[in-house]
């Protein structure tokens, strides 16, 4: 069964004291609304991520009918997911099959997050649950070992609180230095070029551009990673409105500007040995992804990976298998990855620039690659867009992603 996007909204993350997670969700919704020339009665069902709001504000149940009801959705099955950073890509799996069963045509999916709260530090223990808490000395020891071997020069470790998940990525950086031959510098180029997209992008929290030389010299967090490379908290929402062959007939929608979901996976890790990555499990589903697109990697024209860190996105393009296992400072040095390159990834700016609200992320993924796709991107449009990929991971179990998912998009022909 041929399923589609039809409309897509996002609002611009960043910090917004005055707004709630109603407001956001309001704005995502209507715009993906307005984009997609639907009614809210069109609407037969509604997924709707939100991963911080019962730790923050203790609205622990339901914040997910709370908000559409607030905006006049009534009678309709709606569904609250939380699969950590995954979890706005969680509910677009979930609409795509409630469509595919037959239970209806037309879904919306919407993930809206408010991170920025006065206690910073209480901000940045929410991720402290993804991962198992009961095991989590133990697995932290486990992933530091990956980056043992490599000098952590002295001055290179944040005095300031900072999220456990940035030893990780450090560790995970370290491993690729030492295995791979990169270094710091390579990690510096990724994020000097996601912020130089993000420049372009109107939704992105950051967008001033920094050279490889200004994110070196940046404010450190832990080695190799400095400010400029990781995703800041931020709130945000995006909503993306789904529906089938049918719908596009009978309700009028324009075929024009829909977007063909060619293959759809959520998946989960395993337990293997750390140092290989051929058993990690997005390598393993991009492939399973491609075959169900039947597309190749070397097809894509446009990617939005998750780059909670510039190391992310550094292990995701050799998953996505643009490039061998090892070969991704190849692909950086080269300039493949930059708007113009070869596959340009994260033109939005990626989660580095653009931010990560974390229920509304794997939304506002989708948001770029629609978007890219329509030819509707203005100065950091990629030419000729036909095919597109985004990967989205949410938490670990061991020193895997504990759910990854992957979309891949085409343009109706």
């Amino acid at each position: 069964m041929n399923v589609y996007i039809i409309g897509v909204g996002m609002t611009r993350f960043g910090k917004f004291p005055e707004l709630s997670v109603k407001d956001l969700t309001r704005q995502a919704v209507t715009a993906a609304l307005e984009d997609a020339n639907c009614d809210q009665k069109h609407i037969e069902a509604a997924f709707f991520a939100n991963t911080t709001q019962g730790y923050l504000e203790g609205q622990n149940f339901i914040p997910g009918p709370i908000a559409l009801r607030a905006m006049g959705f009534e009678h309709i099955p709606m569904v609250t997911l939380e699969n950590a950073c995954a979890s706005g890509s969680a509910t677009v799996w979930n609409a795509i099959n409630f469509i595919r069963s037959g239970a209806g045509d037309v879904a919306l999916c919407v993930g809206a997050e408010k991170m920025n709260v006065p206690d910073k530090v209480r901000a940045l223990k929410i991720f402290d649950s993804g991962w198992e808490l009961a095991t989590a000395d133990e697995n932290f020891k486990t992933i530091m070992r990956l980056g043992e071997g490599v000098d952590i020069p002295e001055g290179s470790t944040s005095k300031d609180p900072y999220s456990r998940f940035m030893d990780i990525y450090g560790a995970w950086g370290r491993q690729k230095i030492k295995r791979d031959g990169l270094t710091q510098r390579h990690y510096a180029m990724v994020s000097a070029k996601n912020h130089m997209h993000s420049v372009h992008n109107e939704r992105a929290y950051f967008r001033k551009p920094f050279t490889v030389e200004q994110v070196l010299s940046a404010k450190p967090i832990v080695f190799p990673l400095t400010i400029p490379m990781c995703a800041p908290l931020t709130d945000g929402g995006a909503a993306a409105v789904i529906c089938n062959e049918n719908a596009l007939g009978k309700l009028g929608f324009s075929r024009k500007r829909a977007i063909k979901i060619l293959a759809s996976l959520m998946v989960t890790g395993s337990n293997h040995d750390l140092e290989d990555d051929e058993k990690a499990p997005m390598y393993i589903a991009s492939q399973k992804a491609y075959n169900i697109a039947g597309v190749g990697p070397e097809e894509m024209s446009v990617a939005e990976v998750h780059d909670a860190t510039a190391i992310g996105e550094t292990k995701e393009i050799e998953f996505l298998r643009f490039c061998d296992l090892g070969g991704a400072g190849e692909m950086i040095e080269r300039g493949d990855t930059s708007i113009g390159g070869r596959i340009p990834v994260n033109p939005s700016g990626g989660l580095e620039c653009k931010g990560h609200p974390i229920g509304a992320t794997g939304i506002g993924q989708l948001f770029e690659l629609v978007s890219q796709l329509r030819g509707e991107c203005g100065q950091r449009q990629v030419e000729n867009a036909r095919f597109a990929i985004q990967e989205n991971g949410g938490g670990l179990i061991g020193g895997d992603e504990a759910v990854g998912c992957i979309n891949i998009l085409g343009k109706c022909e």
